[in-house]
């Protein structure tokens, strides 16, 4: 078995492992699984020589980082200088990145060792990692389901012992659904948490990098190394970073829990909703306080983000336009052709949707119908949060309707692929702090994650009751014998 990020890094910085032997270990394993689509790229000679740099400074006795040696994969729309960074899209091949994003130069200060980028739905849209070009990522629990999406790729290749840390995104879902689907643990920091610097954007007011990991002691690790202000990022928070490692052992005691009565509602599948309320029973018996609470404008969540974030998309997705990079159609005549042409050919039809889509609903006598009401309506739902946690500490809900569904199951069926989201959507609108920690299996063998969602920069509090059940409910992780 692959060992956790941060007994990877006690054993490199301690000597009792290289940083080499433990990457050439990693490559093995992610090499003997590419039928799980999980990279779309390995980066064997970079690594190599970050991981002997690694070696070297142990060697001759400087201080190691707090993930000295750890591999960490990187979902394809971050930015890793000298590589082609693609966000899973046929537009950006061949573009190569020309610096790091800002959570990758804080993986690398650390000592990290950057081994690949991991397959995703093309630039974060999607629920599923099958709207790629490079063809779609597998559930290694059941490789013929989904892996959830977009950030598929980095929870898969965490789930099948590929790599012991990967970093998503999450704009409405995208950390903690394949989280959830791959048993694995997926936190999706507080807007403005980590620096966007360095990542490909999709929706700018929604779009949070974080951390998926085997533990949560491994998640909060690296929530704290990718954490922090960032001039180069207007929209990260200068608040100080705690250390999230402190108060992971500390219990639940006395902690306040919420349970949204709209999330436990038609529509969730029964094996789910009995595996949420039995870890939120084990929370209760820990000592924490569990009540029921409301979120009374949630019903308006999903609606209204497939308002907005096409919106943004349609704004951000306007610079690749065959002009400065990314897709040049070669059969252009003219401007307007190599505009059409440019992203006719780049773009899959997912993303084509999002973008018409968006700029509909931008469009001169549709903006107030439309937008506006839409944003709105995410002022509400920010309310209902904010007076939510005016009497508990934390929420406890789903994070999927459904465990992970078939390959193809919902491809034809944009909406109800959608509303695999609808228990993270609300969170993101509200820039609040989430996460996904396993805590059950179906009758089929299948994860069933359970969100715990906290105020806006209280990722403390969310990992210390996450600890708590993963601790008191241990999750058996993916069969050794599925492993790599």
């Amino acid at each position: 078995m692959t060992p956790c990020a941060a007994a990877v890094a006690r054993d490199v910085r301690s000597g009792r492992a290289s940083a080499e032997s433990v990457l050439r270990a990693v490559l093995r394993k992610a090499r003997a699984r590419k039928d799980l689509g999980a990279f779309v790229r390995l980066l064997e000679d970079q690594a190599l020589a970050q991981a002997r740099a690694v070696d070297a400074k142990r060697g001759r006795g400087e201080t190691l980082g707090r993930l000295a040696g750890v591999p960490v994969a990187v979902k394809d729309n971050m930015l890793v200088r000298g590589v082609e960074t693609t966000a899973g899209s046929r537009l950006l091949q061949g573009h190569v990145a020309s610096y790091d994003a800002a959570a990758v130069e804080r993986l690398l200060a650390e000592d990290a060792v950057i081994i690949g980028h991991t397959n995703m739905d093309e630039f974060a849209m999607g629920s599923s990692t099958e709207n790629s070009a490079f063809g779609p990522a597998r559930n290694p629990w059941a490789p013929a389901r989904v892996p959830g999406g977009s950030s598929g790729g980095s929870a898969a290749a965490v789930a099948a012992g590929l790599c012991p840390l990967a970093l998503g995104s999450d704009t409405g879902g995208s950390i903690r659904q394949p989280a959830a689907f791959c048993g694995v643990v997926g936190l999706k920091p507080s807007y403005g948490r980590v620096s966007r610097r360095g990542l490909i954007a999709f929706a700018s007011s929604l779009d949070q990098i974080g951390p998926l990991a085997r533990t949560v002691e491994d998640a909060a690790l690296a929530l704290s190394v990718i954490a922090g202000a960032d001039p180069g990022d207007s929209t990260c928070s200068a608040m100080p970073v705690p250390d999230y490692l402190q108060d992971l052992g500390t219990g639940v005691k006395g902690l306040r829990v919420g349970l949204p009565r709209e999330y436990l509602a038609a529509g969730l599948d029964p094996e789910v909703e009995a595996a949420v309320r039995a870890a939120v029973e084990a929370l209760r018996v820990l000592g924490a306080e569990v009540r029921e609470v409301s979120l009374p404008h949630t019903r308006y969540a999903v609606s209204s983000y497939y308002i907005l974030a096409p919106a943004e998309a349609s704004s951000n997705l306007a610079r690749f336009d065959g002009v400065r990079y990314g897709r040049r159609s070669p059969a252009a005549r003219s401007l307007a052709e190599l505009y059409e042409l440019s992203r006719g050919e780049g773009f899959g039809p997912e993303v084509k949707r999002r973008v018409m889509l968006g700029t509909y609903v931008l469009s001169a006598g549709y903006y107030d119908a439309y937008y506006a009401k839409a944003q709105r309506a995410r002022t509400l739902i920010k309310a209902d949060f904010a007076a939510a946690f005016q009497g508990v500490d934390v929420l406890a809900a789903p994070v999927a309707p459904t465990a992970a569904f078939a390959l193809g199951e919902k491809s034809a069926d944009p909406v109800a692929m959608y509303l695999s989201d609808v228990y993270t959507i609300p969170s993101s609108m509200a820039g609040n702090a989430s996460l996904s920690v396993p805590c059950g299996l179906t009758k089929g063998g299948l994860p069933i994650g359970l969100q715990l969602i906290a105020d806006s920069f209280c990722e403390g509090t969310l990992l210390r009751a996450a600890a708590a059940l993963e601790a008191a409910v241990p999750f058996p992780g993916l069969p050794e014998a599925d492993r790599a």
